[in-house]
């Protein structure tokens, strides 16, 4: 699911920013639409960066840990009470718990950051409304 999620929000982004760009070209371009391409252009290479890099690297922890579930027979059960008990006792699942926990984290900061920058262009665009 993220892997979509983060190539639409990427591809919508690179429109937005490409379309910004072209109808206020950087040299006639006010210091508040520069910052709007610079807004759009970071939410862009947010997105890009939890595509290529955090994507790919949860996806390996996730092999991994199926992996060791298998090797530890849990994992098949519904509730996590064994799972938890047996990741407390293992090595191996708590150091990737944690690591994934690290991983997760700073996915999840970037697509804040992401949104918040987004946020601030949406609240540009509203200001140009006339009602």
């Amino acid at each position: 699911m993220f892997p979509a999620y983060f190539s639409m929000v990427g591809v919508c982004c690179a429109v937005s920013a490409a379309a910004f760009g072209y109808m206020h070209p950087w040299k006639s371009a006010t210091t508040t639409e520069k910052y709007q391409l610079g807004f759009l252009v970071s939410a862009f290479a947010f997105n890009l960066i939890n595509l290529f890099v955090f994507t790919p690297m949860t996806i390996e922890m996730m092999k991994h840990r199926h992996k060791v579930e298998r090797e530890e027979n849990i994992g098949n059960e519904i509730g996590g009470s064994k799972n938890q008990e047996v990741a407390k006792k293992n090595p191996k699942l708590a150091a990737m718990n944690k690591k994934f926990g690290m991983i997760h984290g700073l996915s999840s900061l970037i697509n804040l950051m992401s949104f918040g920058v987004l946020a601030m262009h949406t609240w540009y665009l509203a200001g140009k409304l006339n009602l």
